[in-house]
């Protein structure tokens, strides 16, 4: 074998241990039933209700944070079925407004659907934690791609909740969000 072909094996292998490290290790491995047995436990119902202000960083491909928001949002629920609105500022100056409707099974399973989202997002209530994965598709000011995103909302004891969001293109990471939500007086 030439040092050519020793050279591209011997990158392929480091690839394959760097993606197997990640995946058993990293963020991607995380699973609801990894934090099933937490307290305390997290209810959207309860914990995602009426005003909630959020604050939080958006960090790029390189691990800088790359923007920095502010939201308020509105929760509402009817039983198993609720709609989430939800309202950004960006340090940019620039807005953004989504709607999430949302469904919860008995068994903790999460639907979600908003305009921007592509198909149903799919997650699950475990213990203090809540995933959601989904699609999204970003405004054309922002590229327009579809991103997969993994969302893990973490409940604290004090009812704080801490989000942390990794968006991916191609299985890459692309962007990160951490920020914390935490409900407010109605005004």
């Amino acid at each position: 074998m030439t040092p050519l072909t020793f050279f591209l094996l011997g990158a392929a292998a480091m690839l394959g241990l760097v993606v197997i490290r990640v995946r058993l290790t990293g963020f991607a491995a995380q699973r609801p039933e990894d934090y099933a047995d937490g307290d305390p436990p997290f209810d959207l119902r309860r914990h995602l209700n009426g005003p909630i202000r959020c604050e939080g960083v958006i960090y790029g491909p390189m691990g800088r944070v790359v923007s920095r928001f502010n939201g308020d949002f509105e929760a509402q629920w009817d039983g198993n079925r609720g709609v989430m609105r939800e309202h950004f500022e960006y340090d940019s100056g620039r807005a953004q407004d989504r709607e999430w409707r949302l469904q919860l099974g008995n068994d903790g399973s999460i639907r979600a659907e908003a305009a921007d989202v592509i198909g149903t997002g799919h997650g699950q209530q475990s213990g203090p934690t809540v995933q959601l994965r989904y699609r999204l598709k970003l405004d054309e000011d922002a590229g327009g791609h579809t991103l997969d995103v993994t969302d893990w909302m973490y409940l604290a004891p004090d009812g704080v909740i801490v989000n942390r969001s990794q968006f991916r293109k191609f299985g890459i990471k692309v962007a990160e969000l951490v920020a914390t939500m935490r409900r407010t007086e109605a005004a």
